[in-house]
This record gives C-alpha cells, sequence and structure tokens, in this order.
C-alpha cells in the first residue's frame, strides 16, 4: 500500500513540475520591440502640405505626447537619439458626409494623412519609410452635443496617433 501511495505521490510531483517549468518556457520580459538597443527617439516636427495652419505642429506634439505616455521610449534631442521619426503632413480634407433631401449637408468628414519614416540613427537603417497613416473623424452641423470640425480633427488625429504608436513601439 505504501508503494501505490509512493507511486502517486511522484505522479503529481512530476506532473506539477512538468507544468511549472513549461510555462517559465512560454513567458518573456520582453516588451514587443524587435531591437531591444533602441531606447531613445527623435520625434521631427511635420512638415505641413496641407493648407490646414499649424497641423504639422500639432499632430507633432501629440505623437511625442503619446511616446512618453506610453514610457516605452523615452523622447530626446537629435543629438541624443537612438532613432528618428520624420514625416510631413500630407491631407488635412473636408467632406461633406450627410445631406438631407433638400441637400443641405448636416454632417461633414474630416481627413487626415501624414508619411513617416522611422529611422536607427547610427546605421541609417530605415524601419520604416515613406508610411502613410490615415485618421478620420465626423461633425455633425447645429450638433447639440457640441461636435465641431475641432472635435472632428482631433478624433482623426487621435487615430493617427494611436496607429503611429502602434507601429513605432510594438511592430518594428
Amino acid at each position: 500500500m505504501n508503494k501505490v501511495k509512493s507511486f502517486w505521490l511522484c505522479t503529481v510531483i512530476m506532473l506539477v513540475m512538468v507544468s511549472v517549468l513549461s510555462g517559465c518556457g512560454v513567458y518573456s520580459a520582453s516588451s514587443g520591440r524587435v531591437d531591444e538597443n533602441i531606447k531613445r527617439v527623435y520625434v521631427d516636427y511635420f512638415e505641413n502640405l496641407t493648407p490646414q495652419p499649424n497641423i504639422g505642429v500639432d499632430l507633432t506634439d501629440e505623437v511625442i505626447s503619446a511616446i512618453q505616455q506610453d514610457n516605452t521610449l523615452k523622447v530626446v534631442d537629435e543629438e541624443s537619439a537612438d532613432s528618428i521619426i520624420t514625416g510631413r503632413v500630407t491631407l488635412y480634407n473636408l467632406q461633406e458626409q450627410f445631406a438631407r433631401q433638400d441637400l443641405t449637408v448636416t454632417e461633414y468628414k474630416v481627413q487626415i494623412a501624414v508619411v513617416l519614416t522611422f529611422t536607427l540613427k547610427d546605421t541609417g537603417e530605415t524601419l520604416f519609410e515613406n508610411k502613410k497613416f490615415t485618421g478620420t473623424g465626423n461633425y455633425v452641423l447645429d450638433d447639440p452635443q457640441g461636435s465641431s470640425e475641432e472635435s472632428a480633427r482631433t478624433e482623426a488625429a487621435q487615430e493617427i496617433v494611436r496607429d503611429i504608436l502602434a507601429q513605432v513601439v510594438e511592430d518594428w
């Protein structure tokens, strides 16, 4: 009877050990970045190729803020950086989205596009080049909830910033 208990006890201990050890092999403390040596980034102000004033500066500031909040990379000056993000705002479009039967426009769509390049400073290698990011936001005229072109622009910019952050921090 003692041999049977010993056998089952050993079997249970072995199963627990195998489960614990195999679980440790799956875990990784990595942030998901391809190159863990890249810790600092410089974000150059985006060139504005649209007639919309200040949009390049505004989008750059939002990207910098998002990277700082994410805290995976540290935003620094160009001299201290391991990597550099450069880009340009290529589109700001205000488009009629919906109209009533009398052709009075009731809703507009704001669309913004930027093209970015992410480069390793030391080697000049591009992690992505001329990658396009777009965002859209809608607003209703005479909206009692207060939507406006500015709120639609903010919505479009937030979409772009989320996509840029995902590409820069997670996918490279």
